[in-house]
């Protein structure tokens, strides 16, 4: 297994950019690799968006025209004047109808992961449940040819929800992009198309 490294280059590029994470560089990637770089005046959600790097990467790719929102179970600090944040659960409907959060959506993005409890059948099937919620947030809330994008672990399961993806996109890639950590166990699931 690859020794863990916390300040590898992809940290160290994200600090001197600003950046809040170094995710913000695989989010960076995927949406070039699927040809997602044009959303000016797009509206996104970005699930599990604390501490804010992909909603960096989101605000400028949307504009000022655009807007961008950001939830998480932790507050996250301002950051644009095109990007909203709120703390709350993303299963609380009636928190979700308080916020008065838009239908329609061009991008629904989650980066969201478990708490790891270390036991790879546990984190994987918490992973899973995480992309189920995301996937269903992303379905009632995309406009048709909208995109979904979400990480989740490798493990027993994932063909399921790879085959639920396909079937209600037109298109569907699975991603690992350069700035993930070696050893790690995550990959993206990205579906554009939404039928």
């Amino acid at each position: 297994m690859a020794r863990y490294v916390p300040k590898d280059r992809f940290y160290l590029k994200a600090k001197a950019q600003g950046l809040r994470a170094r995710s913000a560089f695989k989010l960076e990637e995927i949406l070039q690799r699927l040809a997602l770089r044009s959303l000016t005046g797009a509206t996104v959600v970005d699930l599990g968006a604390a501490p804010g790097g992909w909603l960096q990467v989101l605000s400028k790719l949307v504009g000022p025209k655009g807007t961008v929102v950001g939830l998480d179970l932790v507050d996250i600090a301002p950051l644009a004047p095109n990007v909203r944040t709120h703390a709350l659960d993303v299963r609380d409907a009636a928190a979700l109808a308080r916020i008065e959060l838009p239908f329609g959506l061009d991008l629904v993005t989650s980066d969201m992961a478990p708490k790891t409890t270390g036991i790879h059948s546990t984190d994987v099937a918490r992973s899973h449940e995480l992309v189920r919620m995301a996937l269903d947030f992303a379905s009632a809330r995309l406009r048709p040819g909208g995109a979904f994008l979400t990480k989740v672990f490798m493990g027993e399961g994932i063909k399921d929800l790879e085959r639920d993806m396909k079937k209600a996109f037109a298109e569907f890639r699975h991603l690992r992009p350069e700035a993930t950590r070696e050893g790690s166990r995550e990959i993206y699931l990205a579906a554009k198309g939404k039928k």
